[in-house]
């Protein structure tokens, strides 16, 4: 489904990719991990188009997705949980989960309101607040239940628990768990490494713009080495 090659990226003079390899399947769960600054979160906005790729191929779905504008890439069936998830304040919560509501690719059964609130009910009774006056975990979920909204192929978050109580981290993980059930490919960034390896595929440690490492979950729940060389914070 997804699938980068040789990928690089620079920000001004500054490289900061240096020729990324990673692949998805349709249907799987992977994850983009290491240390802070080591380039997890440019590989995800080099996917969407907000970092222009300088080399390489990113192809999702058989389709090039370098030189296209991050809109389009969007469209094509690409959901974004951003970093911070940048919920827009001055609208309400179910403002904010219509706001960028679609169905570009048709599917019959899409993500609606209801869906959203029969994954995460806590999100129902907080409808009229304003974005800035939900707490950190009801933001994220409503961060990810507007990617949702886009009815994405692929759904991408980068930090998906990042700063969460241990409570809400647990229902992240149990809507995520929710969504791959229903064949959704998901991309993920995040630390808390013993949640990701129950449900991840696959996993891809950047270090320094490079992936340093790639394997599954019993093939790093095995290599102590490899998680304490990358992945001790």
């Amino acid at each position: 489904m997804l699938e980068l090659k040789n990928v690089t990226a620079h920000y001004g003079t500054s490289q900061a990719l240096f020729g990324v390899n990673l692949a998805l399947e349709a249907g799987q769960v992977a994850t983009i991990l290491g240390r802070n600054g080591m380039g997890k979160t440019t590989t995800i906005n080099t996917i969407m188009g907000i970092v222009k790729a300088s080399g390489g191929s990113v192809r999702f779905d058989g389709q090039e997705l370098v030189g296209l504008p991050s809109f389009k890439s969007a469209n094509l069936g690409l959901g974004l949980v951003p970093e911070g998830r940048q919920i827009f304040p001055n609208l309400t919560m179910m403002e904010n989960l219509i706001a960028t509501a679609s169905n570009h690719l048709g599917l019959p059964d899409p993500w609606s309101v209801e869906k959203v609130f029969g994954l995460f009910p806590e999100l129902e009774t907080r409808m009229s607040l304003m974005g800035n006056l939900l707490s950190g975990g009801e933001q994220q979920m409503l961060a990810i239940g507007r990617a949702l909204m886009t009815n994405p192929k692929l759904l991408i978050l980068d930090e998906a628990t990042e700063g969460l109580a241990p409570l809400v981290r647990r229902r992240i993980w149990e809507a995520l768990t929710q969504i791959r059930a229903q064949g959704m490919s998901i991309l993920v960034v995040d630390k808390n490494l013993s949640d990701l390896m129950k449900i991840a595929d696959r996993h891809y440690i950047v270090q320094r713009g490079l992936v340093a490492w790639s394997g599954t979950s019993d093939e790093l729940k095995t290599d102590e080495t490899t998680r304490r060389r990358y992945l001790e914070f």
